[in-house]
């Protein structure tokens, strides 16, 4: 099978709260365990037994790792999309690059399992994916929001703009999370500047 046919499609989808509840658990333990020791030291076994059901009935809920960890990573993003759009309404533009960025750096570094499953993005087709739906998410909040407050600008670069603050400062959000706290205090300082500096000039 190659990768692209993998199958990531969760063989139940919990209606009941039982049900719900259980593949809760199953994402709540897998994480904690791609946190602790990486995803590719997981197997499915591992996972089952921390959740405290036969491998059989992990197999029922989820065809293998890869939909796991996808499952989990469509959590990440939908806490963040929500997060972001709900600040970046309430923020004045240039207050938001720091709170945004702060408020980013917390997530990655705080929320299981977020930096053993995206370092591994490019290795698995379908993070990919989710990854860009991300991006042009965030990139579309922005858009629309810098459309009407600088109508001046012009369509092309709005755009462009839009896509590019948030995936340059997610890059750089995310190697933070792999260093010292220091260096990552000093990254996530020098990101800020640079980001204020090219939304200023933007915005002008």
């Amino acid at each position: 099978m190659t990768e692209a046919s993998i199958d990531v499609t969760p063989r139940r989808r919990p209606v009941q709260a039982r049900s719900r509840e259980r593949v809760d658990s199953i994402l709540s333990h897998a994480a904690a365990i791609f946190h602790e020791v990486g995803v590719d030291a997981t197997s499915m076994s591992a996972i089952a037994r921390q959740s405290n059901m036969s491998l059989a009935s992990l197999y029922r809920y989820f065809p293998n790792k890869t939909a796991i960890v996808k499952a989990i990573a469509e959590e990440h993003v939908r806490k963040m999309e929500t997060a972001l759009r709900d600040r970046l309404q309430t923020l004045d533009l240039m207050d938001a690059v720091d709170v945004l960025i702060d408020q980013f750096y917390e997530f990655y570094r705080t929320e299981p399992a977020y930096s053993a499953i995206w370092s591994g993005v490019e290795s698995i087709p379908e993070l990919r994916e989710l990854d860009i739906r991300e991006l042009y998410s965030h990139a579309s909040d922005l858009d629309a929001r810098l459309r009407r407050e600088c109508p001046h600008i012009p369509d092309g670069r709005r755009w462009t703009a839009s896509l590019m603050l948030p995936r340059s400062a997610g890059t750089i959000l995310r190697l933070a999370t792999t260093l010292p706290d220091d260096q990552a205090g000093l990254m996530i300082s020098e990101l800020k500047s640079m980001a204020r500096a090219y939304l200023a000039e933007l915005v002008s």
